[in-house]
């Protein structure tokens, strides 16, 4: 059985940096990607960032680009997104998910984990 539990949200002032982890566990695929998602209240769950199982491959979304940064241990099966200069619009419930194959679509994603907020004060 896949399992995800995220952990390191929190509340933040704008600026600021936070620290999310993903642990994984269960079957895993031969060859597959990590992804952090968010969904802000109201709002469509989003893509943020997404790393190759190799790590030699990522990807981010344009509104995190050079403040977020995606890192995996896949001896500790831990995928890390580090988040700094923080703003009031990247508050948000964070999810990550894996994959078998790199997508920015959440709804390609089957395991998912419980999530962690974010919420960032101006």
């Amino acid at each position: 059985q896949v399992q995800l539990v995220e952990s390191g949200g929190g509340l933040v002032q704008a600026g600021g940096s936070l620290r999310l982890s993903c642990v994984f566990s269960g079957v895993v695929f031969s060859n597959y990607t990590w992804s952090w998602f968010r969904q802000g209240a109201g709002k469509e769950r989003e893509f943020v960032a997404g790393i190759s199982w190799r790590g030699d491959s990522t990807d981010y979304a344009d509104s995190v680009k050079g403040r977020f940064t995606i890192s995996r241990d896949v001896w500790k099966n831990t995928v890390l997104l580090q988040m700094n200069n923080l703003k009031p619009e990247d508050t948000a419930a964070y999810y990550c998910a894996v994959n078998d194959a790199f997508s920015r679509k959440p709804v390609e994603y089957d395991y998912w984990g419980q999530g962690t907020q974010v919420t960032v004060s101006s």
